[in-house]
């Protein structure tokens, strides 16, 4: 067969996007070199339904020690009992948990998109809620920070039969322990998604869901630093309370709910291919250079804050205890969608995004959202956030020059020059 050079000269042309430009969506990163290479494996050839050891296919011995390994990594990152490590993505994570814990039409509170939140946890777009009969809480208009009273008083008129906590756009750490002693009060399970903080939680840098969620989702493609995916925890696991038996007339326990929910429930063949990445993100997460790495991220995302309030930007919350940001624009006269598009003109690539109790659509939007762990990767430092800061600024200050816009996108390529991406290819 020929080589398809349109498409490698269209994967060229995005490597070298990535290279030149800075990366601040709060929802990517950069893979180590290896964790591509496995994407890009033989292990992409081979069918497997099932699971470890219990496999619809033959030949499955060799991806069976790949997936195992991967088990037995998350549960040493996270020192859970039970991890699932099959879902294409967080999405199918959230779909799973939700399947094996929810009837159509059962109750769940969840943090409001608008506030935060995510589509997976019943906005009325998604499956999660025409499926269910999603209710929500929200932020505290005058701090930004999740209004647990309201949670409290959800929980207790609703009872909900799931409580989700975890966010796309919220820069501040979780309270999971009072959020579960709600929950026990009106019987509801807990489910945290950690797609976003689960760098830091993994290296004890934010509070762990673990002890107080009975189900834990995360996407592995952020601060995990892995490929695109999801997987599945739960730190301890227990008797299913719906009385559920398998054909022995024993109790299932949920870790089995779980796994039959990924598969037959919402899922084929896992992704062997993706599966070898994520046993090799995993093993990346368990060195020390990891706990260095989301050290900085942190120490950078603070050192952001601080340079964005120094110029009169509004930070939802008023900072970051993690990787991100919230920035409402109003006060700056821009929406998030025309600073979206101006910055991406400079080479400055982020996400517009509500912001809580936003004037705006979500077409439109009045914030922007920013997150470190990408430029963190790529080697930048506290002091580098005062420069990505001043081009931003000037960017959305001269958002009708084009001629600022390509000074900035000028200075932004030299810039990046110094921090090298994948130098081997």
């Amino acid at each position: 067969m020929q080589r398809d050079t349109l498409v490698f000269d269209l994967i060229n042309q995005e490597l070298e996007r990535q290279r030149h430009g800075i990366e601040l969506i709060a929802s990517e990163n950069f893979t180590s070199l290896q964790v591509m290479q496995a994407m890009g494996g033989v292990m992409t050839n081979k069918y497997a339904e099932g699971y470890p050891g219990r496999r619809y296919y033959a030949g499955c011995e060799i991806v069976d020690q790949t997936e195992q390994l991967a088990i037995d990594r998350l549960k040493q990152i996270f020192n859970v009992e039970y991890a699932n490590v099959q879902p294409h993505s967080g999405a199918q994570a959230n779909a799973a948990i939700a399947l094996a814990v929810l009837q159509p039409g059962d109750v769940t509170l969840g943090l409001d998109l608008s506030m935060g939140g995510h589509l997976t946890h019943g906005s009325p777009v998604n499956y999660s809620g025409k499926l269910y009969n999603a209710h929500f809480y929200g932020v505290v208009k005058e701090t930004g920070l999740i209004d647990y009273e309201m949670l409290e008083s959800q929980a207790r008129t609703l009872k909900p039969k799931l409580i989700i906590c975890g966010a796309s756009a919220y820069s501040r750490d979780w309270d999971y322990k009072r959020i579960r002693a709600v929950a026990d009060e009106v019987g509801a399970l807990v489910w945290a998604d950690i797609a976003h903080p689960a760098g830091l939680i993994a290296k004890g840098l934010l509070n762990s869901p673990f002890e107080y969620c009975h189900f834990v989702s995360s996407t592995t493609h952020k601060t995990l630093r892995g490929p695109r995916g999801g997987v599945i925890m739960m730190g301890k696991d227990f008797e299913n309370p719906f009385g559920l038996k398998d054909n022995k007339g024993n109790v299932r326990m949920m870790s089995s709910l779980i796994d039959l929910a990924v598969f037959p429930g919402i899922q084929g063949g896992p992704l062997q291919h993706v599966i070898a990445a994520k046993a090799i993100a995993f093993g990346e997460i368990l060195t020390d250079e990891f706990l260095i790495y989301q050290q900085q991220v942190q120490k950078n995302a603070q050192a952001m804050a601080k340079a964005f309030v120094e110029k009169e930007y509004n930070i939802i919350s008023g900072g970051t205890d993690n990787h991100l940001m919230l920035i409402d624009l109003r006060n700056k006269n821009i929406s998030g969608k025309k600073a979206e598009q101006a910055l991406v003109k400079a080479d400055i690539t982020a996400n517009k995004n509500m912001v809580p109790f936003d004037d705006k659509s979500a077409f439109i939007t009045s914030g922007i959202r920013f997150g470190v762990a990408a430029v963190t990767t790529r080697g930048m430092v506290e002091s580098d956030m005062q420069f990505v800061v001043n081009a931003i600024d000037r960017v959305l200050l001269n958002a009708e020059s084009e001629y600022e816009i390509a000074t900035v996108k000028k200075q932004v390529n030299e810039f990046m020059e110094q921090f090298k991406l994948y130098p081997e290819l």
